[in-house]
């Protein structure tokens, strides 16, 4: 339900994106670029840990967009739910579960990450560019989380669905001008 009297009782995130264009078109930019452009982590990794630190953070929106639009390029069903339970026993990447484990501590507890923490991604094989690339996906992760769980925004499968494909094919551009 909409915390935001201006918006609908049963508003998603495009309505908040139309009742506020401006950050619309700024954050869907800074989405576009973290979770799209070139970089050692795929777009579906990206999407993976975008997810899996959505649903860290009990965000009902952004874990079920990013859960499919993650299915959609091609992460397990279920992939995400199973790592939120027990990273160890997920059925992903044993590369990616560093990273995992990254994201989560970084959602929680912000203030805890050591250089052990950092370590483990790259003893995984992975350089401080990927590192840096899980940081701002996490970032704007929780962006999003604070964004659409404090206007009160959400939507149900059918919704996460419809934009699942749109999404995976043409990424974060930026909504129609106000």
């Amino acid at each position: 339900m909409a915390h935001l009297k201006t918006l609908a009782v049963n508003a998603t995130l495009l309505d908040l994106f139309q009742a506020y264009p401006r950050l619309a078109r700024l954050s869907s930019a800074l989405a576009q670029e973290i979770l799209r452009a070139p970089g050692e982590l795929s777009a579906s990794e990206r999407e993976l840990l975008f997810a899996f630190g959505s649903g860290v953070n009990a965000c009902h929106f952004c874990v079920g967009a990013h859960s499919a639009v993650a299915e959609r390029m091609g992460v397990a069903p279920g992939v995400i739910e199973a790592a939120l339970i027990d990273i160890a026993s997920a059925p992903v990447d044993e590369r990616l579960k560093p990273l995992l484990h990254f994201v989560k501590k970084l959602t929680e507890t912000p203030s805890r990450i050591a250089d052990a923490d950092a370590d483990a991604v790259r003893a995984a094989g992975w350089s401080d560019a990927a590192l840096h690339e899980i940081i701002v996906v996490c970032a704007l992760q929780n962006f999003f989380n604070r964004w659409v769980d404090g206007a009160g925004v959400d939507a149900d499968r059918e919704f996460f669905a419809g934009i699942a494909e749109r999404l995976a094919k043409d990424g974060y551009q930026a909504p129609a001008a106000e």
